[in-house]
């Protein structure tokens, strides 16, 4: 059995609330990990497409 699959009959037999605090902590960290990836991207110029999109259509709404 590799370690997901013994994760994941671990994770089937929690109580419900061990079950509950284990999706919020999961939740929290894949927010946590974009959050992260989000920075990285902005600061290595990956997303500065969508400022130059936003600045033209502001123009194109501003000339109509």
């Amino acid at each position: 059995m590799t370690k997901v699959e013994q994760l994941k009959a671990d994770i089937e037999n929690l109580p419900s609330e061990d079950f509950n605090d284990l999706c919020s902590w999961l939740r929290e960290a894949d927010w946590e990990k974009w959050d992260r990836q989000i920075e990285a991207d902005s600061n290595s110029g990956a997303l500065d497409f969508l400022t130059r999109e936003a600045e033209e259509e502001k123009a194109t709404l501003r000339d109509l």
